[in-house]
């Protein structure tokens, strides 16, 4: 049973040196870009009350997923023909560069230590996925201060101005302070959930320590249930839909 976790965890580590798999993109007939619709259905019946302008996406811990969520959620909401920035707030683990194939030295941390930095010489553009992309940039030695700084709350709120929406990939709430700091500058987080990976313990103290911030919680992605036909789901809310496991973080 160890060795088997072991070769999980090794298989693991080699798919995050590659990135996060960006099906809607590469395969958008696919049942499981399908599944990302539904999540993306779902999300945008969260935001009926109020214009969300700004959302996180996180997990308990590692290897739930949450990157390839992030991608391909925001990959089928930019295809609805809206202006989307995918931002790699995972200042420590950065994973959204290398799964959109971008080669760069700045990001994230370089308009946050940067005031004279511009942000549309920062950011990225795919056309392939019509998605804007910025990249965690350099990795600072503080990014829990980085993130937490005035500069931050300034600069969401130049890039909320620019685009329709902005997601942010933030790391595990359970590994580091950093996503509990960037859900009380963002109007609504996510939380995903993977099978077998996560345990109700942990998703528990996620939600407490969320709730401690006054996070808006508007959902939870549950990842990698194994179907009868379908192989793996993904599912919003209280779990649905099907798909293939994500593997990454």
């Amino acid at each position: 049973m160890f060795k088997n976790r072991r070769n999980y965890f090794d298989k693991m580590n080699a798919e995050q040196r590659r990135g996060a798999s960006l099906i809607t993109v590469t395969q958008p007939n696919d049942v499981i870009s399908e599944s990302f619709r539904q999540i993306r259905t779902n999300i945008q019946f969260s935001m009926v009350d109020q214009d969300y302008k700004s959302i996180m996406v996180t997990s308990s811990g590692v290897w739930e997923g949450k990157s390839t969520v992030t991608a391909n959620t925001a990959a089928v909401i930019a295809q609805q023909g809206l202006r989307v920035l995918l931002v790699d707030a995972d200042m420590r683990k950065p994973t959204v560069a290398k799964t959109f194939g971008i080669d760069t030295t700045v990001g994230l941390t370089s308009l946050l230590t940067n005031r004279d930095a511009n942000i549309m010489d920062t950011v990225n553009y795919v056309p392939d996925a019509n998605l804007y992309i910025l990249a965690a940039g350099p990795i600072p030695p503080n990014p829990s201060e980085l993130l937490g700084s005035k500069r931050m709350i300034e600069l969401i709120a130049e890039l909320e101005d620019l685009f329709d929406l902005v997601i942010f990939d933030t790391p595990p709430v359970l590994a580091v302070t950093d996503a509990q700091i960037v859900a009380t500058r963002v109007d609504g987080v996510i939380v995903v959930v993977r099978a077998g990976i996560a345990n109700k313990n942990n998703v528990r103290k996620t939600k407490e320590l969320l709730d401690m911030v006054n996070a808006n919680v508007i959902g939870a992605v549950y990842n990698g249930e194994q179907g009868k036909k379908m192989g793996y789901g993904y599912g919003y809310g209280y779990g649905y839909g099907y798909s293939q496991q994500s593997e990454d973080k």
